[in-house]
């Protein structure tokens, strides 16, 4: 599976369409990002749609943006319940490994997101309940944000991949303090990531986020400090990342996708110094009352 934009090495901020091909209105393959591991595809199914591909050297999820979906995978298929989109329950998934034959349909259409890994293990295909989904409120006060890990090396098995769900109340900030994965040492793991962002839409449109990005030391120079999108993506090969800012009005959700070279597969982060006191801040603020967000029913 490769875009059609494969030969150009991607800039940090991918823009919702700039690497559409075919029914896939997003492609970042790991060859794309410049770097090694980490991946992410978003298909966009009509009613009545579907599509076939290898996953090739990838572990991949197939994750329901929005709509349900039937999965096939080699001779054995799967049902998703999906969801009305992100801010309306907690979705069901299904994994399927590296060297495998693949079908996506879907009876009414819907979005669906294939957050992956290039994989050195095959592994067998498998669904995930959304009622095994375990969310986490972390933070406290205007850093209070809602994680559903989906896809930890806690909560499920796979090879490489590292994925988790975040949604962020309108005017509260997350990925806060600034941390950062880009060497490999004692509490520290090298993790490539991507953010794949939707908003919410407000009474007048679409809504938007920010999404900063700055440089962790020598060799691993980045500034980036850019207003996101629904379908926008920031590429994080290094340096200390956060906040992604929820604007006041609309709330924020993002998808992260992690891998790297490390064997042992843990997500491992160390906080930029200079922001980590704010941690010690939470202890006795409460979290904010309109966490969760999403549960596993569906929210009007």
């Amino acid at each position: 599976m490769t875009g059609r934009h494969s030969p150009t090495r991607l800039p940090p901020v991918v823009r919702r369409g700039e690497t559409a091909d075919g029914t896939f209105s997003l492609v970042i393959a790991p060859e794309q990002a410049g770097w090694g591991y980490s991946s992410l595809r978003v298909l966009e199914l009509p009613a009545g749609g579907g599509v076939s591909f290898g996953t090739g050297e990838d572990e991949m999820v197939v994750l329901p943006l929005s709509g349900s979906c039937t999965v096939i995978c080699d001779d054995e298929r799967f049902e998703l319940a999906g969801r009305r989109n992100v801010f309306s329950r907690v979705s069901d998934f299904v994994y399927v490994p590296r060297d495998a034959e693949v079908t996506v349909s879907s009876e009414a259409g819907g979005r669906f997101a294939l957050p992956g890994a290039r994989a050195t293990r095959r592994l067998p295909a498998r669904y995930g309940p959304a009622e095994n989904v375990q969310v986490e409120l972390r933070g406290a006060g205007q850093a209070s944000r809602q994680v559903n890990n989906f896809c930890t090396p806690e909560a499920f098995e796979a090879d490489k991949l590292i994925a988790v769900e975040v949604l962020t109340p309108a005017g509260n900030w997350s990925s806060f303090p600034p941390h950062k994965h880009d060497e490999q040492r004692d509490g520290e793991a090298q993790l490539e990531e991507l953010y794949y962002f939707e908003v919410a839409d407000g009474p007048a449109g679409p809504g938007v986020g920010y999404q900063r990005v700055y440089t962790s030391g020598p060799g691993r120079e980045i500034d980036i400090c850019a207003e996101v999108g629904s379908g926008d993506t920031v590429l994080i090969p290094h340096g200390w990342h956060g906040p992604s800012m929820a604007a006041p009005g609309y709330d924020l959700y993002y998808l992260n996708v992690m891998a790297g070279p490390s064997p042992e597969r843990a997500w491992l982060i160390c906080d930029d110094p200079a922001h980590s006191w704010v941690r010690g801040t939470w202890e006795g603020q409460p979290v904010d009352s309109r966490l969760p967000l999403t549960i596993t029913e569906e929210q009007q």
